[in-house]
Formats: C-alpha cells, sequence, structure tokens
C-alpha cells in the first residue's frame, strides 16, 4: 500500500498519507494482538517488526518529499542531506524495509546511508570526510569492525547475565505487592521502585546492542573518525549506557535512550508540526509503541516532567555555574532527581494495565505529578524554548546576514 501511494501519490502529500497509512495499519494490529493474544501474552507478537517497518515507511516518505517536494533553501542541513532525489525501485524498497540487519529488533536508518552501505560506498564515504594525507596516511585506510562487534558483543552478554539475575530477582509485579502498597513507609517505595525499573533496562541494553552489532558484523553503521583519530561504529547505535546511567536532565536520558526511534519522532513530528511539538511528538511515540494504557500513562506523564525539567532548568541552572563546588553539587543532586524521575515516569510502560499504574501512583501519592503541576504553574516558562526546535534552513540563514 505505501510503495502504491510512493509511485502515485503527490510529492506534496506522499509524506502525509504514507504516515496515516502506516501508522493507522499498525496501530488496528496493536488492537487487535491485545483484544486476540491479551496482556503480556508475546509469544506470537509480530508487532516488534512491524514498529521498525512504519518507522522505515515513513522516514523514506520525508526523505523523499523533502528530495522533490521541497526547494532546497527551505530544508535544515540534515533535512538536505538526508533528502532523497529519486523515487527508490519496488526492489530497493522491500530491500530497506525488510533486509535480515534489521528487520526483527531495527534499528530504523536513512535510506540513502542504507544504499550507500549496499552499493559499497558507505565506509568510503565517510572516511572522505577526513583529510588523510594530514595524518600521514598515503591512501584511505581500511576500518574494521571487529573491534567495535567483539566489544558490543561483551555488553550483550553482560546484560544478558543481569536480565537472568537482576531483572528475575526485582520483577515488576513486586510494585503492586501488599508490602509494598500499605507497609513500606515512602522513601522505601522511592528507592525500591528505582531499583526495580533499573532491574527492567537489562532485556532492553541486550536487544539493541546485538541489534547493532548485527549491523555492524555486516559492514553497516561506520560514522567516522573521532577527535582522537579513532574509528566510529555508532550510526545505528539505539542507546548510550554511560549516558543513560550518568544523565542530570531528562532531556539527556531521552537523547540516549531508543536513539534512533527518537530521532525518528524528531525528523517526523517534532520538527514539523506547527503547534505543540513537545506533547504531539509524547503523543505519537505512545501510539507507535502500541494500546496498552500504561504506555499513555508514560507518556503524558513525560510531558508533564519534560516542561516542569526544563522549566526549573531555565529558571535555575545559571546559580549553579560560578563555582566547580556548586556544579558538582547541581549535577549531583539533578543525577538523583532524574533517575527517580524516570523510574517513576515509566513504570506503567512497564505494568502496561490501568489497575496497577492507579494503584502504585496512589502509593506514591502522585508526588511527581504535583511539583511538575506546580512547577509549570507558578515558574516563568523561557519564552524561546519552542523556537529552538526549529532547524535553520538556507533561507533563515541568508535572513539573519541581511538583518
Amino acid at each position: 500500500m505505501c510503495y502504491g501511494i510512493m509511485v502515485t501519490a503527490s510529492v506534496s502529500s506522499i509524506h502525509r498519507y504514507s504516515f496515516f497509512v502506516a501508522m493507522g495499519y499498525l496501530t488496528i494490529c496493536h488492537i487487535s494482538r491485545i483484544y486476540i493474544f491479551h496482556y503480556g501474552i508475546l509469544t506470537t507478537d509480530f508487532s516488534g517488526p512491524l514498529m521498525i517497518v512504519t518507522q522505515k515507511i515513513t522516514t523514506l516518505a520525508f526523505q523523499v518529499h523533502d528530495g522533490l517536494g521541497r526547494r532546497a533553501e527551505d530544508l535544515s542541513a540534515e533535512q538536505h542531506r538526508l533528502a532523497v532525489k529519486v523515487k527508490p525501485s519496488f526492489l530497493q524498497y522491500l530491500s530497506y524495509l525488510l533486509n535480515f540487519m534489521s528487520v526483527i529488533a531495527g534499528p530504523c536508518n536513512n535510506f540513502k546511508d542504507y544504499i550507500a552501505f549496499i552499493e559499497g560506498r558507505h565506509t568510503h564515504m565517510k572516511l572522505l570526510e577526513v583529510n588523510w594525507k594530514q595524518r600521514g596516511f598515503q591512501s584511505l585506510p581500511e576500518p574494521s569492525p571487529t573491534g567495535a562487534v567483539i566489544r558490543k558483543l561483551y555488553i550483550t552478554l553482560v546484560s544478558l547475565l543481569l536480565f537472568l539475575t537482576l531483572t528475575k530477582t526485582f520483577p515488576v509485579t513486586c510494585l503492586v505487592d501488599d508490602w509494598f502498597v500499605h507497609k513500606a513507609n515512602f522513601l522505601t517505595r522511592l528507592c525500591y521502585l528505582y531499583i526495580v525499573m533499573q532491574a527492567s533496562k537489562p532485556k532492553y541494553y541486550f536487544a539493541w546492542t546485538l541489534a547493532d552489532a548485527v549491523n555492524n558484523a555486516a559492514g553497516f553503521g561506520f560514522s567516522g573518525v573521532d577527535k582522537n583519530g579513532n574509528f566510529c561504529w555508532d550510526l545505528l547505535s539505539n542507546l548510550n549506557i554511560w549516558k543513560i546511567e550518568t544523565a542530570t536532565s531528562f532531556k539527556m536520558y531521552l537523547e540516549n535512550w531508543n536513539i534512533q526511534t527518537a530521532t525518528w519522532l524528531k525528523r517526523v513530528c517534532y520538527e514539523r508540526v506547527p503547534w505543540y511539538p513537545t506533547v504531539l511528538t509524547f503523543v505519537l511515540s505512545a501510539l507507535w509503541h502500541g494500546v496498552y494504557p500504561g504506555y499513555y500513562f508514560t507518556f503524558l506523564t513525560g510531558t508533564l516532567v519534560t516542561v516542569a525539567a526544563r522549566t526549573m532548568r531555565n529558571n535555575y541552572r545559571h546559580y549553579f555555574l560560578s563555582s566547580k563546588a556548586l556544579k558538582v553539587a547541581y549535577d549531583v543532586v539533578t543525577w538523583a532527581v532524574t533517575q527517580l524521575a524516570v523510574s517513576y515516569t515509566v513504570a506503567p510502560f512497564v505494568m502496561l494495565a490501568v489497575e496497577p499504574t492507579i494503584s502504585l501512583y496512589k502509593s506514591m501519592y502522585f508526588y511527581l505529578h504535583i511539583i511538575s503541576l506546580l512547577i509549570i504553574l507558578f515558574l516563568p516558562v523561557k519564552p524561546h524554548a519552542h523556537i529552538q526546535r526549529q532547524p535553520q534552513t538556507l533561507n533563515s540563514v541568508n535572513k539573519k546576514k541581511k538583518d
């Protein structure tokens, strides 16, 4: 259906039609899966691969629209770089959507990067961005993914061991136990919620890192050379574990968790919608994940927390930059607050249903919802926050120069 839209629809509307058809079909499948297979029984779950395909269909549709339906000067630098100027053949389309490396667990990637990989130009293009003669090379080096693959396989092994031990010891069902809901004090509940949410992460670390390693092993995922001259194989990386575990802001946490999905949300929604970008991006994220009520609790709470965290940061962060000691204290406090806030926000995501979510939040006195609302209501919101999301286009740059 979406390839039919790709080849027949007007380039000015191709992205809209593809988006609504792909997301509509995915939503219908999510609904049917819940009614047929019920909560939590995922032995015949087909939604994971379909979610990845939906990302790829919509990504490609928007990039074809950028390449054929918009003027170059109206595109941001990134949109211009990724724009597709020739509609793909049916074989290219199916290969991009269903290649064995990413059909099961992703991650989503850009069509131009994938075609460059298939045609053998992928690493060569990235290497040409560096002046190798200045570095003492007479010809282009040949980067090997072996080291990156071994490191990522080691991470998957550790994640698997943690899943088999930590996750089994602290299952999410603990959060609805009578002891947790009625007997434990608030501080204990806070700490225990954090531990249980930490224990739920290894399965994601395992799946995403393994998917990244599979692509790298095939030779896909080379992103260039870092400032120290090391070859980087993180073009398709879906998470940065160190930055997740040391995040000092909600924004930093989200930017390093499910990176390719966050990038997809930014490119098809956040940068393009004219109103309420944060709210609509969270709504799209929830719809894409599925129709379990817990997803909507998480993403609506996430919207509230994101706005509150941004408001707090804009109003108070500059007071703590005057000395190193104050900055360290600020980082420690914001790290603790971020980790606890994330644990509170994502709990419904793994609990799925309404009843256990309400039970958990009642036992926590809805504390984060209340604090976030108070911050939004009583602290001034910086007016430039929304403007900064818009990518710079050639037109906007030229206008600034004239001004």
